[in-house]
Order: C-alpha cells, then structure tokens, then sequence
C-alpha cells in the first residue's frame, strides 16, 4: 500500500486530541471525601466498571475516526507492484520493452504480453495525476515526454515492432537522463524477462548500477515481469539466401515452442514476386532445418518475397522476408601444382554444379594475385608474403574464405602468425587417422539432415602441423591438429594439414574433400547474396545519407508503428533489402531470478510478477472509498454509545403513618 498525497500523515497526530481532552477533564475534578456521599458510591459501585469500559469505547471510536479520515485524506492505493509505504513521484521514467517477443499471448490468454503492458501501465498511471512520464522504448532507445498516460497506448513508440531489446543500454539511457533532471524519480521496466534481452553476463550491468547509485537522489527501481507460460508457437527463419543459376536457395529453420513429444504437419506459403504456392512440411523433433529451392523466372530479373507459416501464439515469427538479384557466377582461384590442383579444382567447381568457376594458377602467379568477385581462394603452396599476403588480407576482411593446404617443400615463411611445422611421417605399413573432430562447427560438421561426413575414413601417411594461434576443429590420432580455423574480419582462413595427393593422403577421394571446399566456396559466395539480406537494429538496415525508405511488400503491414523498426522489403536509395528479425528473438528462454538479483543488485528493486494473462486485472486499486466508510462506522458506534441509559421506574411501597404517643 502507498499514499498518494503522503503528506497528509503527518494528521495522524490529531488522532490524539480526543485523549488528551479526556485527560484535561480529569484533571479538572478534584475528589473530596464525604461520608454523606460514601453510601451512595458504594450503591453505584458495581455499575462503575461498565461505565468505564463505555467510556473507553467512546475515546476509541472517537480516535479511530480522526485516523480514518486522515487515511482517507491520503488516498491510498493497494498494489503489488507498488510496495509498501510508498509516495507518488514526481517523475517515472517508462523502459519499455516492445520487442518480438512481447507480441507472444500467454497460454491461456488472446492479449499479447505488450498490451498486457499497457493495460497494467494504465492503471497504475490512473492513481498518478500530476506525475510526469517519460518513455524510453526499446525500439528508438531515446527519452520522450509522454503528454498523458491515457495516449500510451496510443503512440507509435508503444506499437508492436520486430525488433530485439537491450535492457542494460535502455537502463543506462534512463541513469544518464535522470541525472540531469532532479527530483524524486521512479524507473519503471516492462519486460517479458527474455533472457538475450537481458544478457545478465553483459559486463554494462557494472556501469548500470554504478550510474543508478551516483545520483543525487537514488531512484525506486519496479520491474513489472510479463511471465509465465507461452501459447503454442511455432518460429520460421531463413538463415541464408544464394542465388545458383535460375533458382534461389533459401536454408529455412522451422522451430517448435512446445514440446515435440508427435511429429507436427504444418503448412508453409512462399510468395515470390506476389506468386504464392503453399506446401506441407512434417516438423519430427524440436525443429527442422532444409533447403528449399524457389525456381525463378529469369536469370537476369531481381525480386523478393516471404515464407510464412500459420498465424500462432506470437505473429511476429511467422514470417522471414528474402530478396535476390542477379545471378552471378561462383569464382574461385586454386594456387597448387600437380595432381593436387586437379582435386582441388574439381572440389572447387565440381562437374554439374551451374554457375560454379575454379582457375588454376601457379604458385608463380601468386604476387599478381586479384581476389575481386572470388568467392573462395585455394592455396596449396608456401604461405604468402609480400603484395599477396596484402592481397589475401583484403580478400578475408571483405568476407572472403581461403582454404591453406601444406607445401610439398619446407617453408618458414608465416601469414597471419601461423607456419607450417616439418613434415610428418607415418611409419612403414601404418597411417594417419583422424581421432575427433567438430560434428557441430567448421568445413567438417554434419549435414542440415545430420548426416556425418565420412572423415574416420581419411588415411595419411604425411601431414603437416598448422602452427600458430587459432582454433582447432579436427585432430590426427596422435593429437596433432589436422583443421584449424582462423577468423579475420568477415571472412576466414582455414588450414588443413594434409594434401590431396596419394603419396599424402587419400583426401583426394573426395567424400572429405568436396564438401569441406563446397562449404567454403559456397560461405564466400554467400557474402555477395548477404547484401539482400538484413537484420532490424544493424547499421545495413539502417537509412544512409540522402536515403529514403519505402516499404515494398504488403504482408501484415503495421500502420501505427515507425517503419524502420518493422520487418519486410524495404527499399532505401538505390538498394532493396529482406530486412528480417534478430533470430535472438526466437529463443525462448528466460532470465533466472537469481540472475536478475545479481545485475540490480544495490539498487532500489522490486519484482513483481504477473502471470495471469487477462487483460483486465488491475495491479493496483484504490481504498480510500473504505476508510470512509470506516469513518461512518466510527461515528455512528460513538453516537450509540453515547446515548443514555433508558430510566427504570421505581415503585416504592408507600410508608404507614407514624403513630405518637400520647
């Protein structure tokens, strides 16, 4: 409970006037012995207590009123949310979480966890008059005045977007704008507790309570948690898009929030320049990624378009946009000699993959090296130096991929800090085999279906060690290094420590080495396709200098919200972009309590809950009303008590006439 006019307390010191006029009455009676008298007191005697008991009843009453209607005077209000003994501030500032995932209804509601938000906001603004409110949404990030609570829901920056949220850096923005505006504050956070928008192990959670305790007047911290259990939800993403000749290659990931305990049926509607198809697909476990390829009219023409699934539990993952141009040739350049160039060549551009291109070139060539438009560079030589390890830096920085094979001949040149170590040799009649290596990550992993790549297949009889800082995916039997990647800019420099060439290894049969160099090729080719690609909140979706945005599609448009912060096609100047939401937001998991005390640990926080999912329970309620009518109580108890008592007739018996003597 909290009063909103808390300066109407200090009355309760009236509550002691009628005790204090009781005792100055008293004091006004002095006692006198009188004998006279002593026979009727002792008549009255057993009435006293009674009269006393009542009297104290009176005083009672009397003062249990004065403090009714001083409580009432004070407007009190009930409210989890609130706590105890609070006062009304003069300034709340709003931290808004409006990100995809605050459209997710709870399991048992229809009401979306944001509009749930502002239900609850405005009806705890409704006992605030005269509180400024100042809004920062997790969308723009910037503090607003917001010109009365009744329009909250009303405004652009409360609306739905598809955007994530950063509550470290909205709560930093809330310090820094607090320090400047003095007076007694309150800092309000609405949030699901999503825990990727929370990132309790973001080391800006030390700069966060740091800035909240060094202002001049500490803030009361409330965070109102819209928690519990999800409706049934399903997710659909596209985590890369590549043209290849006349078709487009999206990989889709379709994921389930419920628990997969039956395989689910479910349809999904791919719209391609405004012609849509729908097909089924069959969700076994938890989730399903594929490839899906999208025929295309021609292999000059430039387009867009969604795959969407079923409107669910959250409407803001039910769509992934894409958008491609034209087809462009995948290139790439293998720098080797012998029989290692034919293998790598052919892995590099097998017979039968459209629009795939590998030259060969000697190691001669390599300072007259030109990576422009390669997808993928091939090296099986001594490392490079001079203009073409500038030339390869480059190339990696842009997003390109280099695949580094050892030399035949030893080398003590170095690139990037790595060498290749001495050569290794097996003994008589034995070989190298692989021990382990990264199922999960690197040119080895499985399949999108799970299906492995043969590499305990793989035999070797020389190799040599990838020497250097970076970080390791597949290991020989005697725990050598065989794959390591390293990470430059956007792009990647892989080595691998054996040859395809049969007086190396059998890499050269192609179960190991075709898809290790496709994956390559095809992550270099990738970064051409990613510039039709964007996720919401990054500088690429972002408007440039004299750009202007439109939005091109018409899927599910949201008039109320800023375009900007809103997932679709949008063209902005000259480009055309598939502006999607961050994938973050598609992971369910929820901050912990026990992570939530630690980050807000010092400040003034309070938690509360709300898990009901309707939209109309109030987190807060008047009771003024009931001290009131306490009031009324009071003074009608003191009324009857002060009544007096009905008179007993007395009927005396009438006395016979005194007889004189005579």
């Amino acid at each position: 409970m909290f009063f909103l006019q808390s300066a109407m307390l200090w009355g309760l010191f009236a509550v002691s006037i009628p005790i204090i006029i009781h005792l100055l009455n008293r004091r006004r009676h002095r006692t006198i012995q009188w004998a006279a008298m002593q026979f009727l007191l002792k008549a009255t005697r057993e009435s006293r207590g009674k009269k006393r008991l009542r009297h104290i009843l009176i005083l009672t009453c009397r003062a249990l009123g004065i403090a009714a209607l001083i409580f009432a005077a004070s407007l009190p209000v009930v409210s989890k949310f609130f706590g105890l003994g609070s006062g009304q501030p003069e300034l709340v500032v709003l931290v808004f979480d409006r990100s995809a995932s605050m459209e997710a209804n709870p399991k048992n509601g229809t009401i979306p966890r944001r509009e749930l938000a502002l239900n609850r906001l405005s009806d705890a603004f409704a006992d605030l008059e005269g509180t400024r409110l100042v809004l920062i949404d997790s969308a723009s990030g910037k503090p607003q005045d917001v010109p009365s609570p009744e329009v909250l829901a009303e405004l652009s920056s409360t609306a739905a977007t598809d955007t994530t949220a950063d509550l470290s850096d909205m709560l930093l923005t809330a310090a820094e704008f607090l320090a400047e505006t003095p007076g007694r504050a309150e800092v309000w956070v609405t949030s699901d507790l999503q825990q990727t928008n929370w990132s309790p192990d973001d080391s800006r959670w030390d700069s966060v309570r740091a800035a909240l305790n060094s202002l001049p007047q500490k803030p009361r911290l409330r965070v109102l948690a819209l928690g519990g259990e999800n409706a049934a939800n399903q997710t659909i993403q596209i985590l890369s898009s590549r043209r290849s000749g006349s078709d487009l290659l999206l990989d889709l990931r379709i994921s389930r929030g419920d628990d997969a305990k039956n395989p689910l049926n479910l349809p999904i509607t791919i719209n391609t320049n405004g012609a849509r198809e729908t097909e089924n697909v069959t969700i076994p476990g938890q989730e399903l990624r594929f490839i899906k390829s999208i025929p295309l009219p021609s292999p000059d023409e430039s387009g867009f378009g969604w795959v969407s699934i079923p409107g669910d539990g959250n409407p803001r993952d039910n769509v992934a946009f894409f958008a491609y141009g034209p087809a462009l040739p995948v290139q790439s350049t293998v720098i080797a000699e012998g029989s290692a160039a034919n293998y790598l060549s052919l892995a590099a551009a097998p017979a039968g993959f459209g629009g795939q291109i590998a030259e060969i070139l000697p190691p001669a060539a390599t300072p007259s090296l030109i990576t422009n438009g390669k997808s993928a560079i091939i090296w099986a030589t001594s490392l490079p130096t001079g203009p073409a390890a500038a030339e390869l830096e480059r190339f990696l920085e842009s997003g390109g991929q280099v695949v580094f094979f050892p030399p035949v001949a030893d080398s003590n040149n170095e690139f990037l800090g790595m060498k290749w170590s001495e050569l290794a040799n097996a003994a008589t009649n034995q070989f190298f085999i692989i021990d382990s290596w990264n199922q999960d990550d690197g040119l080895l992993k499985d399949g999108i279906d799970g299906t492995a790549i043969p590499v305990d297949r793989l035999r070797a009889v020389k190799y040599r060690v990838p020497v250097g800082e970076a970080t390791v995916l597949a290991r020989w039997d005697d725990t050598q290094p065989f794959l390591v990647r390293r990470v430059v800019g956007r792009g990647t420099a892989w080595f691998m420590g054996s040859l395809p060439d049969y007086t190396w290894s059998n890499l050269g049969d192609a179960d190991v080495l075709l898809p290790a160099i496709q994956r390559a090729v095809i992550a270099g080719a990738d970064r051409f396709d990613a510039g039709y690609l964007a996720t919401l909140g990054t500088t690429e979706s972002a408007t440039k200098a004299d750009e202007v945005r439109e939005r091109l599609d018409d899927y599910g448009t949201n008039v109320n919200a800023e375009a900007e912060h809103l997932a679709g096609i949008h063209r902005l100047g000259e480009r055309t972009l598939a502006i999607n939401r961050p994938l973050s937001e598609d992971i369910p998991d929820i901050i912990e309590s026990k992570d939530l005390e630690q980050i807000l640990a010092g400040t003034d926080f309070s938690l509360f809950e709300d898990t009901s999912g309707s939209g109309r329970e109030n987190i807060s309620r008047g009771i003024w009303r009931g001290f009131l009518i306490a009031l009324l109580f009071f003074l009608l108890s003191e009324a009857l008590l002060c009544l007096p008592n009905k008179s007993v007739a007395v009927h005396s018996t009438p006395r016979p006439p005194v007889q004189h003597a005579r």
